[in-house]
């Protein structure tokens, strides 16, 4: 008996772009990850980071989803009102490692500080207290930055802006990301390594930065 090839559907067209109705997040709530123990994060982000314990959930099923995984949630409130968050669930099998260095150095949460005088007595205090820092490093002018990890692997960030107008250059960044999604199109048109290419037009965009300078 002779098959068919199965008949091929078109694909969904997507749906049209339509503009955000005036919705806009009012403030962080909070950022929440996996904590392999409850107790020294709770000792790292009230005794070494002067956070408020603020709030703490037992279950033993995931109310969203209903996944029976039993849990310690807690939360730890900032100078804002906003919250970082913390899961312990024993049981649950350590994190994978990374496929590539970037994740671990990408994926991070940041902190602000008063001014430049706050970040160096964070990076003193942190310091003092066995912590690993990295910085502080000035990020060309726009935010200065230590790094650090939790007790849970976390990667955190203390910073505080340099420029006033730091995150008020969205002109800026549009045509900086049109500058980025232009040159990954044409390297791929080109059969070119796209991470290469991309190095290439930093580079040329930094002398230009720098001429101006």
């Amino acid at each position: 008996m002779q098959t068919t090839a199965p008949e091929v559907t078109a694909a969904k067209p997507k749906a049209a772009l339509t503009p955000n109705p005036g919705l806009t997040p009012m403030m962080l709530n909070h950022a929440a990850w996996v904590t392999p123990d409850a107790a020294a994060t709770t000792d790292f982000y009230t005794r070494i980071m002067g956070m408020e314990l603020a709030s703490t959930v037992m279950d033993d099923s995931i109310p969203s989803t209903g996944d029976a995984i039993p849990y310690f949630h807690i939360f730890f409130r900032m100078g804002d009102g906003s919250t970082l968050a913390f899961f312990e669930a024993p049981g649950v099998p350590p994190p994978a490692k990374s496929s590539h260095p970037a994740y671990d150095l990408f994926n991070h949460i940041a902190l602000q500080a008063k001014d430049r005088a706050e970040v160096l007595r964070w990076y003193e205090w942190l310091k003092s207290q066995g912590v690993d820092v990295i910085g502080p490093t000035d990020h060309k002018g726009l935010i200065l930055s230590i790094y650090f990890h939790d007790p849970a692997g976390v990667r955190l960030e203390i910073t505080t802006p340099l420029d006033k107008e730091w995150n008020r250059h969205t002109e800026t960044g549009y045509a900086d990301l049109k500058l980025w999604e232009d040159c990954k199109v044409k390297a791929k048109a080109e059969g070119r390594d796209v991470p290469q290419a991309l190095i290439e037009m930093i580079r040329d965009v930094r002398k230009r930065y720098e001429k101006k300078a």
